[in-house]
């Protein structure tokens, strides 16, 4: 056990982000057009994929959900709901919901737990 709680540590190294959020905005960008009923998803959805392929690292990846889940308490409901069904639309899954309430560090303390048990 002692073993496996090294190997995830090992694992899943503290390093900083990259991303930030003004990425974040830029890659997402036309997917405003789509939330708002004012543009197509397919070009919303070339911006959802490219986001996940950037988002490596555990921090990277709290900090894009952190993005998210601000981005998430500006907008209506309406949109807020589009949103949220975008990365199942455009074929990315992330382990969390996209909303304004959205706890940011349960992801890593998920992804910690599913390290130990399989390792």
């Amino acid at each position: 056990m002692l073993v496996a709680a090294m190997l995830v540590f090992a694992i899943v190294p503290g390093t900083e982000a990259t991303i930030g959020c003004s990425s974040v905005l830029s890659m997402l960008s036309p997917c405003m057009a789509y939330v708002t009923g004012q543009g197509p998803l397919g070009t919303c959805c070339v911006g959802v994929k490219s986001l996940y392929a950037t988002a490596k690292t555990t921090a990277d990846k709290q900090s894009v959900c952190s993005c998210l889940e601000s981005l998430a308490g500006s907008v209506s409901n309406t949109e807020l709901a589009k949103a949220a069904g975008l990365p199942g639309q455009c074929g990315v899954n992330i382990p969390y919901k996209i909303s304004p309430s959205v706890d940011c560090s349960k992801y890593v303390n998920h992804l910690l737990f599913y390290l130990s048990i399989f390792l």
